[in-house]
């Protein structure tokens, strides 16, 4: 880490060249000694990337950034805030504390924090950073969380830990067995100083295996922003043997879509399908990463479509955590049928359909956007259909 990087003229010059080409500044150079291009270039690719993801941190001067490879894996500001409301306390303990962020908002809901960074350099910068922020509840520690567990008979309210991926492994990762620090293999060690856990996850990860590695499962949230899944967060509780909760949030500008049930009651639920009515709902990313499609029906008194299909359909037009459609007309998919359409552009999605979007937009000759919404699905009766929609307007 390099204090010089904090110079009045230096922050001056990052601030400047924020919308740069980090290759134009390369070549040009730094008018600095005692700092190099490739450490400006760095404090300038990662904070740019904090505009829109941390704007507590791009906002405040003198603040000290990581590499942008860390600042991509760190939480957002959004998804941190929101964890922060699950739990609170006297005393949390984060294991994998890396940019510290989601530190920085737990020590908004409990007395004390402890922030573990085994990279020494990444821990002194978030401490200066928390300096910065005028943060003054978080303990940093240079050293590996689990380490700091087992050389201390400290005990907190809330242990908090962020697994990545190991750096050997290939492709997605569904296992927390796969991820770093392993979590099932140190479980024990973990309960004996905390009787509360929360573990956040990549989306990717398989509910069902999560909880087959876990004990004491609780409740997960899913959280997406803007429709698009961010994390999953597991919390557990030592001796829990209470039904899990599955909780979905999908935050947006002004409000959020929130939708939750019990997992062991989703398969016990007779589920209600129908024809295409007068509307017709497809959930958000969040619920269809949560696997509750049978609870949908009960919680918003809407009809499935077909059992594989994921898309719902009412007379009336209801709030639904998702977006939401009037069905103009209904269409067997067939080329007599299709050829009859007359739509040059359309949005087009498909659900539990063989044909991919690709193919169905060279054969029909539809172009991208416009204000129609096809959707080609399969209906109760396992045939091909293409329901044609105008968005409705139930959104806050």
């Amino acid at each position: 880490m390099n204090f010089a990087i904090l110079h009045p003229d230096v922050q001056d010059y990052i601030n400047h060249n924020l919308k740069t080409d980090p290759t134009a500044l390369i070549l040009k150079g730094v008018p600095f000694e005692e700092v190099s291009v490739a450490e400006v270039v760095e404090q300038i690719e990662a904070k740019s990337r904090c505009e829109k993801k941390l704007p507590t941190w791009f906002q405040q001067p003198n603040i000290y950034y990581s590499n942008k490879l860390n600042i991509e894996q760190t939480s957002s500001e959004i998804t941190a805030a929101y964890k922060s409301r699950l739990i609170s306390g006297k005393s949390l303990i984060d294991l994998t504390g890396g940019f510290g962020v989601d530190a920085y908002y737990f020590a908004k809901t409990f007395e004390k924090v402890t922030h573990c960074e085994l990279n020494a350099d990444l821990s002194k910068m978030v401490k200066h950073n928390f300096e910065v922020l005028k943060v003054s509840n978080i303990k940093t520690c240079a050293t590996d969380g689990l380490e700091e567990l087992q050389h201390s008979s400290k005990t907190y309210d809330w242990i908090y830990v962020d697994p990545s991926r190991r750096h050997e492994s290939k492709g997605k990762v569904f296992f927390l067995k796969d991820c770093l620090p392993n979590i099932p293999d140190h479980l024990e060690l973990i309960w004996s100083r905390s009787k509360n856990i929360l573990i956040k996850t990549s989306p990717l990860l398989d509910i069902t295996l999560g909880i087959n590695e876990l004990k004491y499962v609780k409740s997960i949230h899913i959280v997406a922003v803007n429709n698009e899944v961010k994390e999953l967060l597991w919390t557990l509780e030592r001796g829990f043997s209470g039904q899990i909760a599955i909780k979905t949030t999908n935050i947006k500008n002004d409000y959020s879509e929130d939708f939750e049930f019990f997992m062991a009651d989703e398969s016990q639920i007779e589920t209600i399908y129908s024809e295409p009515l007068a509307y017709l709902y497809e959930p958000n990313s969040a619920i269809m990463k949560s696997g509750g499609f049978n609870s949908l029906t009960t919680a918003y008194n809407v009809s499935k479509l077909h059992k594989h299909s994921h898309l719902y359909t009412s007379y009336n037009l209801l709030e639904f955590p998702g977006r939401a459609f009037k069905i103009i007309k209904t269409v067997p998919y067939n080329k007599k049928a299709l050829k009859k359409l007359s739509i040059e552009k359309a949005n087009i999605t498909t659900r539990n359909f063989p044909e991919a979007v690709q193919n169905i937009r060279k054969t029909l000759k539809i172009k991208d956007g416009g204000e129609h919404y096809l959707f080609f699905t399969t209906n109760i009766n396992n045939d091909k259909v293409l329901l044609v929609c105008l968005k409705a307007d139930c959104e806050h």
